[in-house]
């Protein structure tokens, strides 16, 4: 990604408040993705947040599932809010607004929020014009707060939200949301823990994978 780059962060969810996010639903980790540890979340689960490697094997799976899609098409709402990723090191504020956009109808913001301001003025914008908007937006880059600007980052978040009945894999670094099925309330994050396992069976040698949830508080 040429141009701008962010200092990169962890999805930290602290940051939402400070952009005016009310806290009646928070960021909380999740400790494993077997279903005896996924009972202990809290429910309900509106997005799930990955954080994992970019490595070799990723790379390749990405090309050959983008091709594959081009070629055989999928069903995407054009009301899902995704954005392009073109800010060195934003991943894991692309991953929050991801996170937050696409569940305006459970969340709850303050007065003159910034965020809500940022959602309601790029609604209706393409993917690469939202990017090109929030390369513009000093209040959020300026909330989110890291060590140094030139620290080497081969990790990457993405979000996993229930829009309209199906589980939608954001990732502003893809072309296009990728759509894994029909999902449910109650069956969220069982589903998007299943996908999440297919990202670490990629990498078996691998042990920087993360995942948290945003639950009801």
């Amino acid at each position: 990604m040429e141009g701008q780059r962010w200092l990169p962060l962890e999805a930290n969810p602290e940051f939402l408040r400070q952009l005016g996010l009310v806290p009646t639903w928070q960021f909380g980790d999740v400790y494993g993705l077997e279903a005896e540890v996924l009972s202990l979340v809290p429910r309900p689960v509106c997005a799930v947040l990955l954080l994992f490697p970019i490595t070799e094997k990723y790379e390749t799976f990405r090309q050959e599932e983008e091709a594959k899609i081009k070629a055989q098409g999928q069903a995407v709402s054009s009301d899902v809010y995704f954005m392009k990723q073109t800010i060195g090191n934003a991943c894991g504020t692309i991953g929050l607004i991801h996170a937050v956009a696409n569940n305006q109808r459970h969340l709850e913001f303050e007065p003159n929020s910034p965020l809500q301001a940022f959602l309601l003025q790029s609604a209706k914008m393409s993917p690469e014009e939202k990017a090109a908007f929030l390369e513009k937006d000093e209040v959020i880059k300026y909330v989110f707060v890291a060590p140094s600007l030139d620290e080497k980052v081969d990790l990457h978040f993405i979000a996993f939200v229930n829009y309209e009945g199906h589980l939608y894999e954001l990732d502003g670094r893809k072309p296009f949301p990728i759509v894994h099925g029909e999902t449910t309330e109650d069956t969220f994050l069982e589903d998007s823990a299943e996908v999440c396992k297919k990202f670490m069976a990629r990498d078996p040698q691998e042990l920087r994978f993360t995942v948290v949830a945003l639950s009801k508080a």
